[in-house]
């Protein structure tokens, strides 16, 4: 199981892929839970001194500021606090509410071990007059870096005056995040004595019960809701109807969205429809899911049209319809409808900059719909207008290729991105190889994955099924020294945890492969003592 999903891993491109963007916010992603509204990100990150967007230029940042400074820094938890030290010896004013937003950036961006010392620090210094948004910050942030347990002492540790609304409900958050079902009922039951009766803790609620498939509890909690006279928003809406759709319950589904277009303090917006567009695909009827689709494009363009009114920043607008665009393309891609994925992206691409991560949804919804001609020619496209290089683009399309057998076009593919000046990385060589193997051309499979090796950056990892293919098959030629060559190199990267035990199962009582050539590797004369420190591969002691 492990191993399927280190190989899932390298795959996909999980983060930005929209199809699993589209099922987690039917599942109510954490991400996108009221818990950032206690810890005060609900808005939209401001520019640190003209800190860079995903798609500004990081040519408007001033080449010696803070921020620059900060996201330079390689190894954050001890660097971060000498950089901010540095800049205050060097007689540099210190804007808190500018380090703020740069804890922001970091942690829109999920750079969360660089935000933590920025928090810390600001801790260090102004302790007595910390602010209880600034604790429910740090709070988040400790539990996403060091655990559920460490935020909780620090919660126990702040002083009557930190421990209100905003730090109640981060912890009520992070029990949400990590669905601690029990813990979060206690949290929850605590504010309702405190008076802590407001809307973003009930969503929280909610939220965990879709999460954990408690539906009856979720019940329970909107009567409630109904009979304290604790108002409805749009998110708490949502997560409710969500909970129809996760309930198969397609009609509790549309008497809901009736009260909601009914409800005077709610304006519908497109995601609402969005829901219910899932709801109906589940349920087979794809002429209802369209008609509600249509009505989220109507609502998508209304409120670009209200952005570009209110503000000069035309591209912000865009791009947020852009992004509302990805979600009705992955569904229509969902349903079969091609036609309407290209309408939505020529209607998306005409007026606005194109963004790499649009292109990469329309690219994945064309192969959705086994469109590979339509996505080369994307791909095309993309090469020839794109702004700033993404790889999972391109690796996007050398996995379908590489699935389907079509070796020669996947190959086409790192020729083009040779010829446009850039190079392929790990990832890249690593479904090559995935490619090789499924043909048995090992001797390239072999080749590709020394090469991701080589490329491997510091997180990345190697697929492990296919590195056990090249062992046995270096193994039954009699290639050790290949073999010893390959092991040589792992022993040269920095793998997680979870990489280390699989490949240390592989060895005591896994694959044979890896047993025999470990073996050998022992037995050899000629060869390095203990390329992994011991059976148990201890790579903490590797050079």
């Amino acid at each position: 199981m492990m191993a399927r999903n280190l190989l899932r891993s390298f795959t996909s491109s999980s983060s930005l892929n929209p199809v699993t963007k589209i099922k987690n916010y039917f599942s109510i992603d954490s991400n996108l839970g009221p818990f950032s509204f206690f810890c005060s990100t609900a808005t939209a990150v401001p520019s640190p001194t003209s800190t860079p967007s995903s798609s500004d230029s990081s040519d408007s940042v001033p080449k010696d500021s803070l921020f620059t400074r900060l996201v330079r820094v390689r190894k954050p938890k001890d660097s971060i606090p000498q950089v901010l030290q540095k800049w205050v010896d060097e007689g540099r004013e210190v804007d808190l509410d500018n380090v703020r937003i740069i804890i922001k950036y970091f942690r829109s961006y999920k750079r969360y071990s660089y935000a933590l010392p920025v928090s810390e620090w600001i801790n260090s210094i102004q302790h007595s007059k910390l602010k209880p948004a600034d604790a429910a910050v740090h709070l988040d942030l400790i539990a996403k870096v060091h655990g559920l347990e460490q935020a909780e002492k620090y919660f126990e540790r702040l002083p009557d005056n930190l421990r209100v609304i905003q730090t109640h409900g981060a912890l009520l958050n992070c029990y949400v995040k990590f669905k601690s079902l029990r813990k979060a009922e206690e949290m929850m039951q605590k504010m309702r004595q405190l008076g802590y009766n407001k809307t973003l803790s009930y969503s929280a609620m909610l939220t965990l019960y879709v999460q954990t498939r408690k539906l009856e509890k979720l019940d329970s909690l909107v009567q409630e809701m109904d009979s304290k006279g604790i108002p409805f928003d749009n998110f708490s809406y949502n997560i409710w109807l969500n909970a129809c759709v996760v309930g198969s319950d397609i009609v509790g589904m549309e008497k809901l969205l009736m009260r909601m277009e009914a409800d005077p303090v709610i304006v519908m917006q497109w995601n609402s429809y969005v829901i219910a567009a899932n709801g109906y695909l589940k349920a087979g009827d794809f002429k209802k899911a369209e008609v509600v689709l249509k009505k989220a494009e109507r609502l998508i363009e209304q409120a670009k049209a209200t952005g570009r009114r209110r503000s000069k920043a035309h591209n912000k607008a865009d791009e947020k319809a852009g992004q509302a665009y990805e979600f009705l393309l992955t569904l229509y891609a969902t349903m079969g409808r091609k036609d309407e994925v290209l309408r939505l992206w020529n209607l998306y691409k005409k007026p606005r900059k194109i963004y790499n991560r649009s292109c990469f949804c329309v690219i994945s919804c064309l192969l959705k719909l086994d469109d590979l001609d339509g996505a080369d020619k994307m791909l095309d496209e993309w090469l020839a207008n794109k702004e700033y290089f993404d790889i999972r683009i391109p690796d996007l399309l050398v996995t379908a290729f590489c699935k389907k057998g079509h070796i020669e076009r996947a190959e086409s593919i790192i020729s083009r991105l040779v010829d446009s000046g850039n190079e392929p990385t790990a990832s890249t060589w690593s479904r090559m190889a995935q490619g090789y193997n499924k043909t048995n051309q090992m001797e390239n499979t072999v080749e590709m994955t020394k090469k991701s090796i080589a490329a491997g950056v510091a997180g990345w990892e190697p697929d492990l099924p296919v590195l056990a293919s090249c062992l046995r098959y270096l193994k039954k030629k009699g290639d050790i020294a290949g073999a010893e060559e390959m092991l040589r190199l792992l022993k040269r990267c920095e793998f997680s945890a979870e990489f280390k035990d699989v490949i240390s199962r592989y060895i005591r009582k896994g694959d044979p492969a890896f047993q025999e050539l470990y073996q050998a590797e022992e037995e050899s004369e000629t060869s390095e003592q203990d390329i992994f420190g011991d059976t148990e591969l201890n790579f903490e002691h590797t050079s």
